[in-house]
């Protein structure tokens, strides 16, 4: 008897479960199978290609972008994500600066002058047309930190307001381990920061020494950032906030600077690791004017949605920026920056994982969106948008897990992490790597500061945990050294130049591993009930979202 009612309830289960409409889970298996290398690298070829003419905010080759994303999106079945519409609309001020000025300087024995692209990039982040700064008195800062908590501060005891602050990039951990956090930059060591600090203090100018190492770019990747049209989000922002000049100068620049003040830079560096510098005039007076074109622009992120099942309210976040920094007229030779592996490889990433979560056959418990954002280049604007304006209120947005550079160079054994160690996320990345053999590592580089320089910043200071993730450099062929040795030769002759192109030489087994522990990651988040948590160690944890 017992038998026969087993049978029949197995039977009847049997037959709910083959009932047309009867629901089954989502199929992992499935999504996985949807990531392709011909879906990858056909998208990294279209935006990549001289015809998107290097993707530059409020361009033609915006437009062909956002056409293309939103058009692919619906092509692998994943919905608008902002109501009806695949499109974010972002407002921005649009600053072309002229680049034909000069830095001039009075008071020294003799009159110095510092010319544009070849010893200083400056540009300014007011709203105005034109910009002019007479005999500004010159001010030292050391490294233009205010930092409580770690008893620093290099503007104490000086009023700098109406003066041109010079100060040094990085933070002072950079070259003493004593000091902030060594060689792990803080946010402190960041330009944002310090230009930002320098307009809190009422200076006219900011000038920022350039040096390679610490900034981890050499002076080509200024130039090429920075001496072309500026954004900023147009939110009403307060232009007295801002210096009216902020600039880089090259070390060889300073130090003729430094020169003409009857001063050492050498010694000055030093003297400003010291706790309880203090600001040091030079004796010299600044004076520089310039021309501004001044237009209002809106940009697009681009969102797409795969609506979630009991808990479609909440959601995960994948994110990546589509922009670069469109062509440069006066370039010789090739001027068209085409951004192929910093970001095409990112945003073409976002597709192939939209067509993954649409392919599940199920939805999975929680919504997911696909977040191609703009601006990333310009400041993580986008992005910092977005958190101002989510489609999906921040308290029910599980976490973010932001691609930023895929992996070009073959299959590694370790996975590296931006901020290991701050939230609970780093569990389910471990997970997802073991499953494929893989171990986590932390960033290989933390004195570049690149925690900072990616769009999952603006979601973690909203309180949100987020990935940002990359391959390490352990290549399961070759080895460590190998895939060091490529990733360093990589950025040096081709981060933020014209020269990142797609190429057939490139190895997309590291590239689809990455991309099915990203896929992987998500997923588990997709059908959890919990939310992530930083840590109680992390400086974020009690960040409220």
């Amino acid at each position: 008897m017992k038998r026969l009612w087993l049978f029949a309830l197995v039977s009847a289960l049997v037959s709910v479960a083959w009932l047309p409409g009867a629901r089954k889970g989502p199929d992992r298996k499935a999504g996985l199978a949807a990531i392709s290398r011909a879906g990858l690298e056909a998208a990294i070829r279209t935006l990549s290609s001289d015809r998107f003419a290097g993707r530059f905010p409020a361009s033609r080759g915006e437009d062909l972008t956002v056409e293309y994303l939103s058009r692919e999106f619906a092509r692998v079945g994943a919905a608008p994500g902002n109501g009806p519409s695949y499109v974010q609309e972002v407002p921005m001020l649009r600053i072309a600066c002229d680049r034909r000025g000069e830095l001039s300087f009075s008071g020294g024995p003799t009159p110095l002058a510092l010319a544009y692209g070849d010893d200083f990039i400056g540009f300014t982040s007011r709203f105005q047309e034109r910009v002019a700064i007479q005999d500004a008195e010159t001010v030292f800062v050391g490294f233009g930190i205010v930092a409580p908590e770690y008893g620093w501060d290099d503007y104490q005891g000086k009023d700098v307001r109406g003066k041109t602050v010079v100060m040094l990039v990085n933070d002072p951990g950079f070259y003493d381990p004593r000091l902030f956090r060594g060689k792990d930059m803080t946010y402190y060591g960041r330009w944002t920061y310090k230009f930002a600090e320098a307009g809190r203090h009422g200076a006219a100018a900011a000038l920022l020494v350039h040096e390679t190492e610490p900034a981890s770019y050499g002076w080509d990747v200024v130039r090429n950032s920075w001496s072309r049209p500026i954004f900023r989000l147009d939110a009403g922002a307060d232009d007295a906030g801002r210096c009216a000049m902020e600039a880089w100068i090259t070390r060889d620049a300073a130090q003729r600077l430094f020169a003409a003040a009857g001063r050492d830079l050498e010694d000055l560096h030093r003297a400003a690791l010291a706790r309880g510098f203090t600001p040091q005039p030079l004796p010299l007076r600044m004076s520089t004017a310039f021309g501004n074109t001044l237009s209002r622009a809106v940009s697009r992120n681009v969102v797409a949605r795969v609506t979630g099942g009991d808990r479609a309210d909440e959601c995960v976040i994948y994110c990546a920026h589509w922009d670069h920094f469109g062509t440069d007229e006066d370039a010789g030779g090739d001027g068209i920056y085409n951004g192929a592996m910093d970001n095409a490889s990112g945003t073409a990433a976002l597709i192939e994982l939209a067509a993954a979560f649409a392919r599940l056959g199920a939805p999975p418990r929680r919504s997911v969106l696909f977040l191609a954002v703009t601006a990333e280049e310009q400041g993580l604007l986008g992005s910092s948008y977005y958190v101002s304006h989510p489609v999906v209120p921040l308290a029910r947005t599980v976490a973010v897990i932001n691609i930023d550079s895929m992996n070009i160079f073959g299959r590694m054994r370790d996975v590296q992490v931006t901020g290991l160690g701050l939230s609970e996320l780093d569990e389910t990345v471990r997970a997802a790597a073991a499953r494929q053999g893989r171990t986590l590592a932390p960033e290989a580089h933390p004195e570049r500061g690149g925690f900072f320089r990616s769009d999952h910043f603006p979601f973690i200071l909203a309180g949100i945990p987020a990935l940002n993730a990359s391959s390490g450099v352990d290549h399961r062929r070759h080895g460590k050294e190998w895939g060091r040795q490529r990733r360093e030769e990589y950025s040096r002759r081709n981060y933020h130049k014209p020269s990142d192109e797609y190429s057939r030489d490139w190895d997309f087994s590291g590239m689809l591993e990455d991309l099915r522990l990203y896929f992987d990651v998500g997923f588990r988040l997709s059908m959890e009930a919990s939310f992530p948590r930083f840590k109680d160690t992390s400086p974020y944890k009690d960040i409220a979202r």
